[in-house]
């Protein structure tokens, strides 16, 4: 996968990012990842010259549970990571039960889930492994994520297109990230590289 060792400079260069990836391993969360605004704000921070930014917004906790798919169970793991970390805002979801809130077929991982987000440039998660790599979930590659290409997903091509608009609008991206395009939509139509890559 292009781009992974860039991914994996500007995190591990980040204190607080590999401090929230630490607590969230200590959880031991089934499938469990950091991902969404996490990994790509501090990307596009560093590419526009401002080095390590605290995350802002929230910080998007992915895990995969069937059998634990309570929205309650979600906000006690929020409760917990408080009591680790109070200085950040977290956000768990159990991906396992976003399918029914996003009008989807249901999603098998959490690499499955991240395919119906609607930008492939969001649609990365990190996490840390017991050994203390770096690993990273990026089911449509890093490419758009490094290359500054704000492009919808399969999904949101069509139907759902209006959402990615809409959030490209509400975001203000532009503003924040003055390098950004944003193509013509272009269809996916080979494969997606592999979920995984453990670095």
């Amino acid at each position: 996968m292009q781009y992974e060792s860039d991914l994996v400079a500007i995190l591990a260069s980040d204190a607080v990012r590999m401090k929230a990836l630490a607590d969230v391993r200590a959880m031991a969360l089934a499938d469990g990842w950091i991902g969404a605004g996490f990994v790509r704000d501090a990307v596009w921070d560093q590419l526009h010259g401002r080095g390590s930014l605290r995350p802002a917004g929230d910080v998007d906790i992915l895990w995969f549970d069937p059998a634990q798919s309570g929205a309650a169970i979600d906000r006690s793991l929020e409760i917990e990571l408080k009591q680790r970390c109070s200085t950040l805002v977290w956000s768990v979801k159990n991906q396992s039960r976003m399918n029914v809130r996003n009008g989807d077929a249901a999603y098998n991982c959490v690499a499955d889930a991240m395919r119906h987000w609607p930008e492939t440039a969001t649609a990365v998660a990190v996490r840390l492994s017991e050994k203390g790599d770096l690993e990273i979930n990026a089911p449509y590659g890093l490419d758009d994520l490094f290359d500054f290409c704000l492009v919808p997903t399969p999904y949101f091509l069509t139907s759902k297109h209006h959402i990615f608009q809409q959030r490209f609008l509400q975001k203000q991206w532009l503003k924040r990230y003055p390098q950004l395009t944003l193509p013509a939509p272009r269809m996916l139509t080979r494969p997606p590289p592999a979920a995984t890559q453990r670095l």
